[in-house]
C-alpha cells in the first residue's frame, strides 16, 4: 500500500491539441501541506482541474488508493477530493449560509450522521462568515469571499482540498489572514495542494513543494530547501542570493 494519500505518475492534460502538463509527477503524504509554484502559464491550474476531472488527463493519478484514471468529476468529489477554484465559483444570488450548506453536499450523500455540524467548525474558523450567514455572498469583500469557498469546501469534510491561488487579487492583509488559515488547516491535520503564485507565502506554510515551469517540474524538494535555492530565490522570492 502507498505511502501517499495522492501518487500522481507522468500526468499529461492541456486544452485541445495544446499540451499544458508534460509528464508531471507529484506526491503528497496524509496531512502534509504541499505547494506547487511557478510562473504564469507553467500549468499550476490546469494540474489541479487534471486531478479534478474537470479536463481528460492521460498519466496515472492515485488517491487514497484508488485509480481515479476514468472517474468523473462527482465521482472524485465522493471520493474526498474538494477544489478551492481561482475565481471561487460561488453562488453570488445565495445567503452565505446556504451556499456552505451546498458544501455539505457529499457528506449528505454519504449520510455522515450530524453533517450539519461542520457549520459550526466553519464558523469556528471564520467567525466573520458567522456574522454574515445571512449576507448574499456576491455582496462579500475578496477576502470573505475566499473564505466562505474555502469554507465551503470544508463541508464535505475532504480527505484532501486544492487550493488554486488562494491570495490572487487580495489586499496584502488579506493575504496575510488567508494563510494563517491555511496553517490553522495543516495544523488540524488537513491535507492540502497548494497551487499559489506568492511563492514566499506558500513556501512559509508548506512542508514539500515543486517548482513548475512550462508543465513540468524543474525543481522540488522540503519548503524549506527550497526557499535557500538560489535559483528560487532570484527567480520567485524577488531577492538575490548573498555572496
Amino acid at each position: 500500500m502507498s505511502k501517499y494519500l495522492l501518487q500522481v505518475t507522468d500526468l499529461h492534460a492541456g486544452y485541445g491539441r495544446a499540451e499544458v502538463l508534460s509528464g508531471l509527477n507529484i506526491r503528497l503524504a496524509q496531512g502534509q501541506v504541499v505547494s506547487v509554484i511557478g510562473p504564469n502559464g507553467a500549468g499550476k491550474s490546469t494540474t489541479l482541474n487534471a486531478l479534478m476531472g474537470v479536463l481528460p488527463a492521460r498519466g496515472q493519478i492515485h488517491f487514497d488508493g484508488h485509480d481515479l484514471a476514468d472517474t468523473a468529476l462527482e465521482e472524485r468529489v465522493m471520493r474526498g477530493l474538494a477544489l478551492v477554484p481561482e475565481k471561487r465559483e460561488l453562488f453570488g444570488t445565495m445567503p452565505v449560509e446556504d451556499n456552505l450548506v451546498l458544501g455539505g453536499y457529499r457528506a449528505m450523500r454519504q449520510r455522515i450522521p450530524q453533517w450539519r455540524h461542520e457549520l459550526e467548525r466553519v464558523y469556528t474558523l471564520f467567525p466573520r462568515l458567522k456574522e454574515r450567514r445571512a449576507q448574499l455572498a456576491g455582496t462579500l469583500s475578496g477576502g470573505e469571499r475566499q473564505m466562505l469557498a474555502v469554507g465551503r469546501a470544508l463541508m464535505s469534510r475532504p480527505k484532501l482540498l486544492m487550493l488554486d491561488e488562494p491570495s490572487l487579487g487580495l489586499a496584502p492583509l488579506v493575504v496575510k489572514e488567508v494563510f494563517r488559515t491555511i496553517e490553522s488547516l495543516r495544523d488540524a491535520g488537513v491535507s492540502i495542494l497548494l497551487i499559489e503564485q506568492n511563492a514566499r507565502a506558500a513556501l512559509e506554510v508548506s512542508e514539500y513543494a515543486y517548482v513548475l515551469e512550462t508543465g513540468a517540474i524543474a525543481l522540488e524538494g522540503p519548503a524549506r530547501q527550497l526557499a535557500d535555492d538560489a535559483r528560487v530565490i532570484e527567480t520567485y522570492l524577488g531577492a538575490r542570493r548573498n555572496g
